[in-house]
């Protein structure tokens, strides 16, 4: 899957493997290789597709999965496309298809230099919390994830879970599935992990990979609520260990979850990713 998810540059989430392997329990995915494409499918009993990443042709590709669909009997469907994919579509199958512009699932892409420095009046309410953070808390200290200190961190994200109501709220719920998963394969999937103690007591952590040679994904981030400035604070030391030498971080969508879209748009994205659904009109017979 490697080779052909970074074919091309594609700065959302959909296209890194490591994400697609945390939430493959969600989304009941299932990925296959169709000459030097990769093909990720949501749900066999609900069927939508990612766009498709890889070389070569992509009119093959397109009517290979018009005929899977077919013989599923549903419409071809893409739960995930960008901007570019809509004018392949367009070009290859004109007015054949319905777009839905997927605000919720929007990336959130931010300077990486600006998330370590944090400059000008937008960002000096967070520098504001990490200051607060560092006068309250002096024996603070920023470590990489190992094994010898993943099962600390995996203890504060269960605390963390439990705290927030994980398992009365089925969103928090099955991101708290993915987030097992991030721990469970940490290492195999050679993630890169930072957590924020204060004394002995881990209060913060987050995980991320590259997704590309200019973008950086910060696939998780946690802190505890009742810390002012802790979650500031893990973003700009993780950014500053991890992310830095990455021209862009994606902080990955909202969910459509108000309060998350709020702090996310309070870091001053430089842009986000648009994504829409797209379904074909066409007769299934």
């Amino acid at each position: 899957m490697e080779k052909c998810l970074r074919h091309g540059h594609r700065g959302s989430l959909e296209y890194s493997f490591s994400s697609d392997f945390l939430w493959r329990e969600v989304y009941k995915m299932h990925v296959a290789r169709f000459k030097d494409y990769a093909i990720v499918l949501s749900d066999p009993e609900d069927p939508s597709y990612i766009f498709p990443l890889g070389a070569g042709p992509i009119l093959p590709v397109m009517e290979a999965l018009l005929a899977d669909a077919k013989k599923r009997g549903v419409p071809l469907r893409f739960n995930t496309i960008l901007e570019e994919d809509k004018a392949k579509l367009e070009a290859l199958f004109p007015g054949q298809f319905v777009f839905e512009e997927l605000r919720h699932y929007a990336d959130y892409i931010y300077e990486s230099r600006r998330l370590d420095d944090l400059p000008g009046k937008k960002l000096a309410n967070k520098r504001n919390g990490i200051n607060k953070f560092m006068m309250e808390n002096r024996d603070w200290a920023f470590e990489e994830i190992t094994r010898d200190n993943i099962d600390e961190v995996h203890q504060m994200s269960l605390n963390w879970c439990e705290l927030a109501g994980c398992k009365d709220n089925l969103s928090m719920f099955e991101e708290s599935c993915a987030v097992e998963q991030a721990f469970e394969h940490f290492f195999e999937l050679k993630m890169d992990g930072g957590l924020l103690r204060i004394g002995k007591k881990v209060v913060a952590f987050s995980i991320g990979d590259a997704l590309n040679q200019d973008v950086y994904l910060a696939h998780i981030e946690k802190a505890y609520d009742d810390i002012p400035g802790a979650y500031q604070m893990i973003n700009q030391q993780f950014v500053r260990r991890f992310a830095i030498n990455y021209k862009f971080v994606n902080r990955e969508d909202d969910t459509g979850d108000e309060g998350l879209r709020k702090a996310k748009l309070s870091y001053d994205p430089v842009y986000l990713v648009a994504k829409y659904a797209a379904t074909h009109k066409g007769a299934l017979a």
